[in-house]
């Protein structure tokens, strides 16, 4: 083996060692499915149910509305909303829909 392949593993070593001690902040968006006195059930990113906070202030959210949660530091006990997103469509306005015909 010649030297340069040597310092390549130990690189790609030095690198997979640092990325399994590597922590950071993660933001998805995902889906309100259900609404419960403890708070409310969304899905995480490998698809699990789990119940979280809203820590936007002064919103109302409702089951089936689109959110961003927030992962501290790749900390799921610590999930919670952090952004709502705005339902930008308007096919409920007449006004709108009057314009499309």
């Amino acid at each position: 083996m010649d030297l340069g392949e040597e310092l390549l593993k130990t690189i790609q070593i030095i690198i997979n060692r640092k990325l399994k001690k590597y922590r950071a902040d993660r933001t998805y968006r995902t889906v309100i499915k259900e609404i419960t006195p403890k708070g409310y059930v969304v899905l995480d990113e490998t698809g699990s149910e789990r119940t979280v906070p809203c820590y936007v202030p002064n919103v109302e959210l409702r089951a089936g509305q689109s959110v961003y949660v927030k992962e501290p530091l790749g900390k799921l006990n610590e999930l919670h909303i952090c952004n709502v997103i705005e339902n930008t469509s308007n096919s409920g306005d007449p006004a709108r829909r009057s314009r499309r015909r």
